[in-house]
């Protein structure tokens, strides 16, 4: 590796770093205003903020220009770099090990939502202002963030980051810029979290939980300011709804939002959010149905807490109302389907994604018809236009690396002593950047039984699952180092 390449990632990560930093000025304004002691906390952003103005300083006159290989190892170095800047106030406030505040920072960045804080509520104002805000700036993703300040530098480097960590099949740029994509992503996030927030504060949330909690439902993360999650609000309808509506929106494609903006409604006609929008009704009426029939509660309020489910595992939010793990077997396989799908690419949902469902469904329908039909000319289309065989091969290829690296640490947690629906579950929710599962880690439940290793290696699986696993395995590949 040479030294343009060393400065080129340190000048990114510098720019990410200080815009953290920066960021991390709400928990600090949060803990002036509920007159908290922030002094330990204040004293390590500075600290950290004066190290990257030093390093922005030193490669001032140092022009990125970025490769593809320098991209890849930037988006890994940056995840690792934000949950170690959110473990050490963790560490300074709560007292967590370091692991312990790897973990809970790797879950507020990659939006998983998983906890290791046993009592919620009882946590500083400015430490539960801290995790939201991880939350949001997690969710967008930071290196569209970063994309916006690249593009200003080398709009070149800017697009190879743009790709390394894009979310959907293809990065999909609605201005010719990317860096006025990123820019108008970010307003478009601002205004739907402002809308949110203000919503629950009218419907009976104080300020506080209004904000977090939009943080947390825009960014489809899940940390809540209540140890009983959504749940404290579980007599007040209108909240749950506002959330359940929120939750589905954000786990929608952002540039369809972007192009509503321009009265254009063709982002939500695509295929892939119609085929969203029909699996979360289906799901959601499936759950209520077995949760009314198995339960003595209302259809009301049925409907109320199995669309909430439904709207919160599917987008991988994470939020619950009730132990949903006691409806029954039938409501616990719905709710795996739904874990296993998650949103739509270019969304701050994770999991597998719906247009990767389309993609292979509409393969396998392909690969049917060329065995019966050798000669026949016909392609995979989707939305109208023919999908190239690299990205079929691109799915099939992310699907089995998602498979290998579940049932990797399912198998490792497992090997440990742990039940199948716990591992299972506990490895599905951290690499689908879910937050909660079954068994130990269900909906009422945490992480803070795992021991140390366990907890550092689903954090890893987290920020795994949040690159979409090539940008983080092509680490493995000898090819990736060769002529760095």
């Amino acid at each position: 590796m040479d030294k343009n390449t060393i400065k080129n990632i340190l000048k990114f990560l510098a720019l990410v770093g200080l815009m953290t930093e920066f960021f991390f000025l709400i928990p600090m304004i949060t803990g002036i205003i509920y007159h908290e002691n922030i002094k330990s906390f204040v004293f390590y952003s500075t600290v950290s903020t004066f190290i990257f103005i030093l390093i922005l300083l030193w490669l001032r006159n140092h022009e990125m220009k970025m490769k593809i290989k320098d991209a890849i190892l930037s988006v890994n170095l940056v995840w690792i770099m934000l949950s170690t800047l959110g473990a050490i106030p963790l560490m300074l406030e709560t007292h967590v090990t370091f692991i312990d505040g790897f973990f809970e920072a790797a879950s507020g960045f990659t939006t998983t939502g998983a906890t290791i804080y046993s009592d919620i509520a009882d946590l500083p104002k400015n430490i539960l202002m801290l995790r939201s805000t991880m939350h949001w700036i997690g969710g967008m993703g930071i290196i569209v963030l970063g994309v916006g300040l690249l593009s200003l530098i080398n709009p070149t480097g800017s697009l190879a980051l743009f790709k390394g960590e894009s979310t959907g099949i293809t990065p999909d740029k609605v201005t010719p810029k990317i860096k006025h994509t990123a820019l108008k992503l970010w307003g478009v996030y601002f205004t739907i979290t402002f809308i949110d927030a203000l919503l629950l504060k009218f419907e009976g949330m104080s300020l506080f939980d209004a904000i977090n909690h939009a943080f947390a439902t825009i960014s489809t993360g899940g940390f809540s300011t209540k140890n009983e999650s959504m749940g404290y609000w579980l007599h007040n309808p209108w909240i749950l709804w506002t959330t359940t509506f929120f939750m589905f929106i954000s786990g929608i494609n952002f540039i369809a939002h972007i192009k509503l903006l321009k009265k254009d409604y063709s982002g939500y006609k695509s295929e892939e959010v119609i085929w969203y929008t029909v699996i979360f009704i289906v799901l959601s009426i499936g759950v209520s149905m077995v949760h009314y029939f198995n339960t003595h509660d209302s259809l009301f309020y049925a409907l109320t807490h199995g669309f909430f489910t439904i709207s919160s595992i599917l987008t991988t939010t994470g939020f619950a109302t009730v132990d949903y793990s006691q409806w029954g077997q039938w409501a616990i396989a719905l709710i795996f389907i739904a874990m296993l799908v998650g949103g739509n690419a270019g969304s701050t949902a994770g999991g597998i994604k719906v247009i990767r469902f389309v993609v292979m469904f509409k393969n396998l329908k392909y690969q049917i018809k060329k065995t019966l039909f050798p000669n026949a000319i016909i392609s995979v289309k989707v939305d109208n236009k023919t999908v190239p065989q690299t990205i079929i091969n691109n799915v099939s290829a992310f699907i089995f690396l998602y498979i290998l690296t579940v049932t990797a640490i399912a198998l490792y947690l497992f090997g440990n002593g742990y039940d199948t629906l716990t591992s299972l579950s506990a490895s599905i929710a951290c690499v689908g950047n879910i937050g909660p599962g079954f068994g130990h880690v269900g909906p009422v439940d945490n992480f803070a039984f795992f021991t140390q290793t366990q907890k550092f290696v689903l954090a890893i699986g987290m920020i795994i699952g949040r690159l979409e696993f090539f940008t983080v395995l092509m680490l493995l590949s000898r090819d990736f180092w060769k002529k760095f």
